[in-house]
């Protein structure tokens, strides 16, 4: 009955429903008192990650056919960023539905509840393969009625637009330290900038971490 309530939240019925448990199981999360520990959603919202990144590229890629690359990319960011992920994440109450360890509260917790829409996504390519899992990212991921609103522009892309024209030279991103096990790292990256301090911010992966080291940057500079 668990299961079933989230399959119709997500308009999808699982072949294999151990896949859609993977997809929301959570690191902290262990089997009864025993500590032995379950497959967790990391994996799968790994390849979920990539498969969304296709889908909503050919999405883009067609529906605006006139479009130079740099279009392309802000239309996209609309959809992919972890904001966008988060919203559909509330609609659906991901956060009822997750297993983790007793007492966590995720409802506000942007970075793992957008992971674990990614681990759907993932897991949907796995139990009934590409075609599913594209129809169920462009029903649920793409807002169509704001598809031909004003793009959004990542903050990467700001920022490098914004040293471009004042410098001439790009922002340089370093990795500063990588903690947490393999299953759960997290990343401090660094970005500067000429005539400022170096900033740093953190993320669960590589991207996440620079994305909101240049979100801190754009905050210090006001754009």
């Amino acid at each position: 009955m668990f299961f079933n309530k989230l399959e119709k939240q997500i308009n999808y019925k699982f072949k294999n429903i151990a896949l859609l448990e993977e997809a929301i199981t959570h690191s902290s999360f262990h089997k009864n008192k025993m500590k032995i520990k379950k497959k967790n959603y990391e994996r799968l919202e790994f390849l979920g990650d990539r498969v969304l990144g296709l889908v909503l590229s050919e999405y883009v890629f067609k529906t605006f056919p006139k479009a130079k690359e740099g279009i392309l990319d802000n239309y996209f960011q609309k959809f992919a960023n972890q904001e966008n992920l988060f919203n559909f994440a509330k609609k659906i109450n991901l956060s009822d539905f997750i297993k983790t360890q007793k007492g966590d509260n995720l409802d506000k917790n942007a970075s793992i509840l957008s992971d674990v829409v990614e681990a759907i996504i993932g897991a949907i390519y796995i139990d009934t393969g590409f075609e599913n899992s594209k129809k169920f990212i462009i029903n649920n991921i793409i807002d169509k009625d704001l598809i031909f609103s004003k793009p959004v522009k990542h903050p990467k892309s700001i920022l490098q637009e914004y040293c471009l024209h004042q410098y001439n030279k790009l922002p340089k991103y370093n990795i500063l330290n990588k903690s947490g096990n393999e299953h759960q790292p997290i990343y401090e990256v660094s970005v500067f900038i000429e005539n400022y301090d170096v900033v740093s911010a953190t993320g669960t992966n590589l991207k996440k971490a620079e994305e909101a080291a240049a979100v801190k940057l754009l905050s210090i500079l006001k754009i």
